[in-house]
């Protein structure tokens, strides 16, 4: 059964679809590995570490799910922008076309005039005609006229022409840029509903899973691991998202959700960022790239820790190798130490 969060995002997913009209897509990328049956388990602490293998394979996939999301919206924007351009351009072409044309008149009656029976505008031709000083001087001023205007006729042509010549060229290049934008947010959609597809397989898997549980296996996961270490973070910012992610200990993971009650692991980050008027990306992978990378060695109260390969859980780093973070579904926020799989931090209240 869907949980409503993940109905949004795949409503969201058919709404793009809807506005990009790409039809005829295939369900799952090629390549896609499908996710094998779970084993019976044994006894019930296995179906327990089962459970906890299959809900970190869940939230992989609902941030993943959140990522494809997030680059079809920004492909979406792309194909706008091109098409808004390709607009432009094509405006600027036709209006290009018709100064040109209107010149090309202009042009064409000043080399009528000046080679239609063989009629010279040129000031030898004034004064040999000419039966004065001054009519000699009326004459060139009124050719200087005539050639100002000649030549800002052909100015005028000449940029017309230059002017067609590069609408042509920006109209072309977004006319790439839209089918580019559409045809990758027709593979973004796809892998979108493929990772949607495996999503909905694993929350089946491990909803049965979690009916072997035992009592005291659940009420274990509501455990919200004790105190936090002492340790003042380097700046307000910092320590207000740490006094905010804490305030949220026993709080129920919830898939897609970014509070004030329910928080997914990326959902609670951003969540108590924003608090400390920081915003952040909304998927642990797109908050991968946020502020400046530290290394572990380095680590400080506030930042944000990141683990697996891709990147799929993100938690607050507290000091004292412990973090607060939203692990998986049927947990709560917790403190925990930092898990296994640690792969990188990222620090974004710098001052």
């Amino acid at each position: 059964m869907q949980s409503q969060p993940i109905k949004r995002v795949v409503a969201g997913a058919l709404a793009a679809a809807a506005v990009l009209a790409v039809g005829g897509l295939p369900t799952a990328p090629a390549g896609a590995v499908p996710i094998p049956a779970p084993q019976q388990p044994t006894t019930s602490a296995d179906a327990l570490a089962q459970y906890r293998q299959l809900a970190a394979q869940a939230e992989q996939l609902n941030q993943e799910a959140m990522q494809a999301q997030a680059d079809l919206d920004a492909k979406q924007a792309d194909l706008d922008r091109a098409n808004n351009d390709l607009a432009v351009a094509t405006t600027a072409g036709q209006q290009a076309l018709t100064a040109k044309d209107q010149y090309q008149g202009v042009v064409d009656q000043f080399a009528d005039a000046s080679f239609v029976g063989g009629m010279q505008f040129n000031k030898l031709s004034a004064l040999l005609n000419g039966t004065s000083a001054q009519d000699f001087l009326e004459r060139s001023s009124a050719l200087e006229v005539l050639a100002d205007e000649k030549n800002k006729a052909l100015s005028e042509y000449n940029n017309a022409i230059q002017a067609a010549a590069s609408a042509q060229t920006a109209a072309a290049d977004a006319q790439a840029r839209s089918q580019a934008a559409t045809d990758a947010a027709a593979k973004l959609l796809n892998d979108l509903h493929a990772r949607q597809d495996a999503l909905n397989t694993q929350l089946d898997q491990l909803n049965e899973v979690r009916q072997r549980l035992s009592a005291s296996e659940r009420a274990s996961q509501k455990d919200t691991g004790g105190s936090a270490p002492n340790v003042p973070a380097p700046t307000a910012a910092a320590q207000k998202a740490i006094d905010v992610a804490l305030s949220k200990l026993g709080s129920a993971y919830g898939w897609g959700d970014t509070g004030p009650s329910t928080f997914d692991c990326s959902g609670l980050t951003l969540y108590a960022y924003k608090a400390a008027g920081i915003t952040l990306p909304r998927t642990s992978q797109s908050q991968a790239s946020a502020g400046v990378a530290v290394s572990r060695s380095q680590l400080q109260p506030g930042d944000l820790v990141f683990f697996g390969s891709p990147i799929h859980h993100v938690g607050l780093y507290l000091g004292d190798g412990k973090m607060v973070h939203a692990p998986e579904t049927g947990d709560v926020v917790k403190i925990s130490p930092l898990q296994n799989n640690y792969v990188s931090a990222r620090r974004v209240a710098v001052s």
